[in-house]
């Protein structure tokens, strides 16, 4: 843990160690949230085998988790003000296990289907609820880099399910052909997800709720009890005094309405903003290279052995960008890191899709690519990938599990997630559709433009919260 540096002795950084294992606990769900949606890269072929689907079936196959991952990200958002962040993160744990059984049992479309739904519900609730969780418990000063190993552990997952899905590729001989017990190797690189989840389902039984929940809540006195052993009792028992100052004047009980001003009668402009972070990370087409990543390289030459271990080679870099992310989030903020982002996202998606316009096809409709721009695609596709996780990745679920006041939190984070995830179904159903109507270049071109408006999105409307405590965030 030294790479993330964090002070044992600091004031008011209270019982580190304590705070970076509950943390770390909250992050094996996104290791699952990674894993899960990773994992789908390599049985796009069986799936289409299996289950004889057209293109735009094989779209809605791989796309159909997200429509989970909308719906569980909303409505986890607003439970976990009912009922409490830990006890939502239990019930995405269960829901993985289920999936991940499931995923890998279906003998038809519409089975898998819903398999993936209960599994995009997990995913959904995971994403908004461990960089929440991470963010309640942990103190400002380095509450960025405890929240950016959430997306080391997203990362981590994708780059496991990868490894994975390669390996089982390689041993079965294709990711249709039978591997162990007379099931194909696309059904056990879903079943590879039961351990994880089963561990993560144990560890969540022995961390404590989030201690401004049970603030929102009136239990009072297991808040202080949580906040005691976090921070020690002098700051401990004056973070109590703080969260219960931050919340409405009347106390009510957290509600969507809270996202309308009162002075104003419109939707407050934190969420706006929270709005446009979460679409935009969606926008620029990062996970067309995360779920079509096999596809989209066998669609340029690579053999499909040869694509999954570029999709090994894209995690491994993402790991190593995130890393890096977790040095610098806290030391120059997050908005620097978006717009540097957003910047290198633009002229590498354009480089690619300079790349992509060279290319023909041949008789098959595969597209054709010369050595040079097959070089410059893939290099400037992972240069692509770096930029994405060294700032909209991490920093993305940093602000939104940070930048809401007390009292909208659940709310605030209800409606982002929302839209991230419906962009994130929007961009994935539509990749195979535009890959066989307008081409390659044509839809790298569209996510390209996408980060190049991010920028300006960012310079004018996104504030900086680094070293801020929670009970300082305005709406």
């Amino acid at each position: 843990m030294s790479s993330i540096a964090l002070e044992r002795n600091a004031p008011h950084d209270g019982n580190t160690r304590y705070i970076l294992l509950i943390s770390l606990v909250a992050t094996i769900g996104g290791f699952l949230f990674g894993f899960d949606s990773g994992v789908i890269n390599g049985t796009v072929d069986g799936l289409r085998v299996a289950f004889d689907s057209d293109s735009v079936g094989t779209g809605f196959n791989v796309a159909s988790m997200l429509l989970g991952c909308a719906i569980g990200a909303f409505f986890a958002g607003r439970l976990a003000d009912l009922y409490g962040r830990r006890a939502l993160l239990i019930v995405a744990a269960m829901l993985f296990i289920a999936s991940a059984w499931g995923s890998g049992v279906a003998t038809s479309s519409l089975e898998f289907v819903v398999y993936r739904v209960l599994g995009g519900l997990a995913v959904g609730a995971a994403s908004v609820m461990s960089p929440a969780y991470i963010s309640e418990v942990s103190a400002a000063r380095y509450r960025g880099r405890l929240a950016t190993v959430q997306q080391i552990a997203i990362i981590s997952g994708l780059f496991a399910a990868f490894l994975s899905n390669y390996l089982l590729a390689r041993f079965a001989g294709a990711s249709t052909e039978i591997l162990w017990a007379g099931h194909e190797a696309w059904r056990w690189m879903f079943w590879m997800e039961l351990a994880p989840a089963v561990l993560f389902l144990l560890a969540l039984l022995f961390i404590p709720e989030s201690p401004r929940f049970l603030v929102v809540k009136k239990r009072t006195g297991q808040a202080r009890e949580v906040l005691v052993r976090l921070y020690g009792e002098a700051v401990g028992n004056a973070k109590l005094g703080e969260i219960e100052a931050s919340l409405a004047d009347d106390h009510h009980r957290p509600r969507l309405s809270d996202l309308i001003g009162k002075a104003t009668g419109k939707v407050r402009p934190i969420v706006w903003v929270g709005i446009g972070l979460a679409t935009f990370q969606q926008l620029v087409g990062i996970n067309v290279v995360f779920y079509y990543g096999a596809v989209l390289w066998q669609a340029v030459g690579f053999s499909e052995n040869d694509a999954l271990l570029i999709n090994v080679l894209s995690g491994a870099l993402s790991i190593g960008a995130c890393l890096l992310t977790v040095a610098l989030i806290d030391r120059i903020g997050r908005k620097p890191l978006l717009w540097i982002g957003s910047l290198g996202m633009a002229v590498t998606l354009g480089l690619v899709t300079v790349a992509f316009a060279t290319g023909s096809l041949d008789a098959e409709g595969t597209l054709q690519l010369s050595d040079a721009m097959g070089v410059l695609a893939l290099v400037a596709a992972n240069v692509y990938v770096i930029f994405f996780n060294l700032s909209w990745g991490p920093v993305m679920w940093v602000m939104l599990g940070e930048m809401f006041p007390n009292q909208i939190r659940g709310s605030g984070l209800a409606v982002a997630g929302l839209f991230q995830w419906g962009s994130n179904f929007a961009i994935t159903m539509t990749f195979p559709i535009m890959l066989a109507g307008i081409g390659l270049a044509a839809t790298y071109g569209f996510y390209a433009l996408s980060a190049f408006v991010s920028i300006f999105f960012v310079l004018k409307f996104v504030h900086e919260t680094r070293g801020r405590e929670l009970e300082q965030m305005e709406g």
